[in-house]
């Protein structure tokens, strides 16, 4: 083996020392200057030259260095930190006492820091991630505004924070199980993750399994054979080849016989399907989505769904929001829902704001679902462009100021400041109705006329 050439440690300490980013200055006992680093030359705008070999005192009398905590650092024996404005800098020069066997004060080493580059950097960063930031929030509108044309609309928290796990679990591989009420567009969202994933160009293949019977379920699931049962004069491949390198988007998940369940949590495991009447499985490529509107845990519980499949679809829960959690989404739902519906039957409709107002305090239990079927209802039994209360249906139309405040206060899960903001649009959209001016709600409500005429704005309330 060659030995290495030795270094020698004088030259390694002084390109240690050259090398440093922080300024770097030493003074002897006397005062006198040792050392001074290119950074703290560049620091203090001096040269080696004019500093090396001379007192500290004499340079600070030349006006050469405006201070000095290394003699500071001498006269004390103790550490000293000095901060200097020079020229729209910030400089801090700290300075450390070194101490002979003795216990005598023969070196004081100094380190400068530019405070103001430092802050300039800092600066920069957080422009950066100010950019980033930016850029970020335009994409998410970018990708908003497409899922409004995908009839997804997001303006809630709650359905905003869902349709950005949406958009980032579709760049992963990982089973999603969406859960929520019947009607809130369970579908939508896997549509969303699909496409904007990368198996966007394949196919996702759809099945309702509460839709299918018990006893065809699985061949649908999985194919079969030729000769598999009656009838099978022919194989055919189920579902999942048909979903190969793309989704398989399994609706109603919780329908699933437990027969189906034991397939499905093979596949899972190993990527296998077996069809009926084969002898041997076959490896395909798919990403499962689930989803239901049912309690899984309490169906786990009970033994009505295997926990362990339960678990392996479970591994990204992804909750949609029921229309009676986003308030803030239903009045563009409802125009989106009328422009389509009046768009499709060559009809012109819009809406007053007395029947807006009235829409908005309306609970929605069949969620999307029902608000489509109603805007649709609207729009086809109107007899005038302007869609009014008694366009509405009696259930609807026939609450005569909109729910009480007591039973705006039955609680439905939702978190306070959700709740309290569907309260003060309730009140808000009473008030319009019962008030013909801003001044008068403002003193009926014991507000200023300029926070009712912001709380209008916030809550997209206005008078017909």
């Amino acid at each position: 083996m060659t030995d290495r050439p030795k270094t020698d440690p004088v030259d390694e300490l002084d390109a240690i020392i050259d090398s440093s980013s922080d300024g770097l200055l030493i003074l002897d006992a006397d005062g006198i200057v040792m050392r001074i680093n290119p950074a703290s030359q560049r620091i203090n705008g001096v040269t080696a030259e004019q500093a090396v070999g001379r007192d500290m005192r004499d340079l600070l009398a030349e006006g050469i260095f405006e201070s000095s905590a290394g003699l500071e650092a001498l006269r004390t024996g103790k550490k000293v930190s000095l901060l200097q404005s020079s020229h729209g800098r910030r400089l801090i020069f700290t300075a450390t006492p070194v101490f002979d066997a003795a216990g005598r004060v023969v070196r004081a080493v100094v380190s400068e820091n530019d405070l103001s580059e430092i802050d300039r950097l800092q600066h920069q960063l957080e422009e950066q991630g100010a950019i980033k930031q930016q850029l970020n929030d335009q994409l998410l509108s970018l990708q908003l505004s497409e899922l409004e044309r995908h009839q997804v609309i997001a303006r809630s928290p709650l359905m905003v924070r869902a349709v950005q796990q949406a958009l980032k679990v579709s760049k992963v591989n990982s089973s999603v199980l969406i859960l929520g009420e019947s009607g809130v567009g369970k579908g939508l969202i896997a549509e969303l993750i699909h496409n904007n994933s990368v198996r966007a160009s394949r196919a996702m293949i759809r099945i309702n399994c509460g839709a299918i019977p018990e006893s065809l379920i699985e061949s649908e699931l999985f194919g079969y054979e030729k000769g598999a049962f009656t009838g099978a004069d022919s194989g055919k491949p189920g579902h999942f080849e048909l979903a190969d390198g793309g989704i398989l988007f399994l609706d109603e998940i919780a329908e699933l016989p437990m027969s189906s369940q034991v397939k499905l949590l093979r596949f899972l495991e190993d990527g296998q399907i077996t069809r009926l009447g084969a002898t041997r499985g076959v490896t395909v490529d798919v990403r499962v989505l689930a989803a239901t509107h049912r309690n899984l845990e309490e169906m786990v519980a009970s033994g009505h769904f295997r926990h362990d499949l339960y678990y392996r679809l479970n591994v990204i829960p992804l909750h949609v929001p029921a229309v009676r959690e986003r308030t803030e989404c239903i009045l563009p739902l409802i125009r989106h829902y009328i422009d389509h519906f009046a768009a499709k039957n060559g009809l012109k409709r819009r809406l007053s704001q007395a029947a807006s107002n009235r829409l908005l305090t309306y609970g929605y239990p069949g969620n999307v679902r029902e608000l489509m079927n109603l805007c649709e209802r609207m729009v086809v039994m109107s007899d005038s462009e302007l869609i009014d209360l008694g366009d509405l249906p009696p259930d609807i139309a026939g609450e005569a100021q909109g729910p009480t405040v007591c039973s705006s206060l039955n609680w439905d899960g939702s978190s306070l400041p959700q709740s309290l903001n569907r309260l003060e649009r309730q009140i808000l959209a009473q008030a319009l109705e019962r008030y013909p001016n801003q001044t008068e709600m403002a003193d009926a409500l014991g507000v200023t006329q300029a926070t009712i005429a912001r709380k209008l704005k916030k809550h997209d309330l206005r008078r017909g």
